[in-house]
C-alpha cells in the first residue's frame, strides 16, 4: 500500500468518524440509551456508574467477525 492509498484511508475514517460524531452530539438525547442484558447500573445517592459489559462484548465480537472478514478478502 502506497502513502496516497493510505492517506486516502485516514481521510476517509476520518470524516466517516466526524458524520458519526456529529450524529451522536445531535441526536444523542433524543434517542435511549442503549442498554442489553449484561450491563452494570450501580446508583448510590446522587452517583450513577454505568458499566457497558455486555455492550462491550457485543462490540467485541461484531468487530472481530468484521475485521476477520476484511483480513480474508483477497482484491
Amino acid at each position: 500500500m502506497n502513502l496516497a492509498a493510505l492517506g486516502r484511508l485516514f481521510l476517509t475514517v476520518g470524516v466517516a468518524l466526524i458524520v458519526v460524531g456529529a450524529a451522536l452530539w445531535l441526536f444523542g438525547r433524543r434517542l435511549p440509551a442503549f442498554r442489553i442484558p449484561g450491563d452494570i447500573v450501580l446508583q448510590r445517592g446522587p452517583l450513577t456508574v454505568y458499566l457497558p459489559l455486555g455492550l462491550s462484548l457485543l462490540a467485541s465480537l461484531v468487530l472481530t467477525g468484521l475485521l476477520w472478514l476484511v483480513g480474508r478478502w483477497r482484491p
